[in-house]
């Protein structure tokens, strides 16, 4: 009778749990759309124009503190909480200056290197319109994800970094970060000196 019963058991549990497998689902993603981007010249007076993004609603130019051809750019992005700094150097002439901002510029990446889990850089040459530079992707946790540069190489220098006002997650401000790093290659082709 035991035997019985122990059999009635086992058909009963292996009937009811003959459903489906259980599959776990797929990771879920904030889905954040942006609008396609819209670019017109940016409305500055200094010795280079470019393109900017419509959405970037706040632009300020100030002078860099201990220099007289120095300027800072910022192209605020308020719905992305997030600021492209642009910074316009004159190179003066001199050598040792370009050498010199070409190394601030490469160090300055290279700080990111604590918390980034990668770099990649890409070069940049447009020799019509004499723009020479290179563009970092920076992975990872760092505190600026996108960063630039871009030189004529005799008279202009122009570096920029994107940063967000949250504590870096990578995870969350992805989507702002590949939208705006479109924004800087943006930047970075539409440069002309004057």
């Amino acid at each position: 009778m035991k035997g019985y019963f122990y059999i009635i058991c086992i058909v009963l549990v292996v009937l009811v749990s003959c459903k489906d497998d259980v599959v776990p689902k797929p990771r879920a993603y904030l889905r954040l759309d942006y609008p396609e981007a819209r670019y017109s010249k940016a409305d500055i007076d200094l010795p280079v124009s470019f393109e900017k993004n419509k959405l970037a609603t706040k632009l300020s130019i100030r002078p860099v503190q201990g220099s007289t051809k120095s300027y800072g750019v910022d192209l605020g992005y308020p719905n992305m909480k997030g600021t492209i700094y642009l910074t316009y150097k004159a190179i003066e002439g001199s050598k040792e200056n370009l050498i010199a901002f070409l190394k601030d510029a490469q160090n300055f990446t290279q700080k990111h290197t604590i918390k980034a889990d990668e770099i990649k850089e890409k070069q940049y040459i447009n020799k019509e319109q004499r723009v020479y530079g290179m563009f970092y992707e920076v992975g990872g946790n760092a505190a600026s994800q996108s960063q630039f540069y871009v030189t004529d190489s005799t008279n202009h220098f122009l570096t920029g970094s994107l940063y967000f006002y949250a504590k870096p997650n990578y995870d969350s401000i992805l989507p702002a970060a590949h939208y705006l790093e479109k924004d800087i290659r943006h930047i970075m082709e539409t440069v002309k000196w004057e």
